[in-house]
């Protein structure tokens, strides 16, 4: 299957600092990538999470940058950039909202350090031909995890979390927390428009629903790094929080109707 479009969200909050380098990466990457290897038209759309610093005036700054409603006009091959600003709620609220709005045959969310490179984009787009999401892996075909170059007390916090979120919402898929994931457009319409859980549980959150939905997921390995300058810090309260969120996923939804079959589960390995 030929996908034609892309779309690209992007939640930041504060990220005036590492922002324009990781723009600067992906639009290098988007303008050299070889002929077919991604979609021709892709559209970045930057979700400024209230923040407090020139992050807004950074994007729009950008040569790529076009205001909302021009990017239709830009010409096949060279990204456009626009920025949507809401008010301050979360990484889970901020790609709930970029991926209702964002435009694209297919559309994926990314961290704005770029800590999974986009030279990445095309296993997602690969894998999206025969699932309707794809989750980005951190977990490598060989079992090796790209997660150990965090600090400890971080890979263990992660560690009982996966262990708690497998048991009780995603099931099987082992890096629920990885911020590189693909869906059909019209998968994650749906997918976010039922999200209702947006602290940082709201990947599990939306893996539960894809699995209630019956959607067909693929679980991709990606190369990734850990980048310094994480506002997120494995603390008593944010541990409470965390926990309460991931106990209320499977009671704040209700029924959710299936579209089909039980969804299932693939790993595309790497070649």
């Amino acid at each position: 299957m030929v996908f034609t479009s892309l779309g690209i969200v992007l939640p930041a909050y504060n990220e005036e600092s590492r922002l324009g380098p990781a723009l600067d990466e992906l639009v290098g990457y988007l303008r050299s990538a070889p002929e077919g290897e991604m979609p021709g038209r892709v559209d970045i759309l930057v979700v400024d999470d209230g923040s407090t610093d020139g992050t807004a005036e950074l994007v729009r700054a950008r040569p790529e940058y076009f205001p909302d409603g021009a990017a239709a006009n830009v010409a096949a091959q060279t990204p456009s950039l626009r920025l949507m600003s809401i008010p301050h709620g979360g990484k889970g609220s901020a790609v709930r909202a970029g991926m209702l709005i964002a435009e694209g045959e297919l559309l994926v969310f990314a961290d704005a350090d770029m800590a999974t490179p986009p030279d990445q984009l095309p296993r997602l787009v690969a894998a999206l031909a025969t699932a309707d999401v794809a989750l980005g892996s951190r977990i490598q075909p060989d079992g090796s995890d790209m997660r150990a170059s965090q600090p400890r007390f971080r890979r263990l916090v992660g560690r009982l979390f996966r262990y708690a979120a497998q048991l009780w919402v995603t099931g099987p898929i082992r890096d629920t927390q990885c911020g590189f994931k693909g869906f059909r457009r019209d998968a994650a319409r749906d997918l976010f428009g039922r999200l209702r859980i947006t602290s940082i549980v709201f990947d599990a959150d939306m893996i539960y629903i894809a699995r209630r939905r019956g959607y067909r997921l693929a679980v991709v390995p990606v190369a990734w790094a850990d980048r310094r300058g994480s506002r997120m810090c494995a603390r008593p309260r944010l541990a409470v929080r965390v926990g309460w969120d991931l106990v209320r996923v499977r009671f704040v939804h209700g029924r959710i109707g299936r579209l089909g079959e039980a969804a299932s589960i693939e790993t595309t390995r790497r070649p």
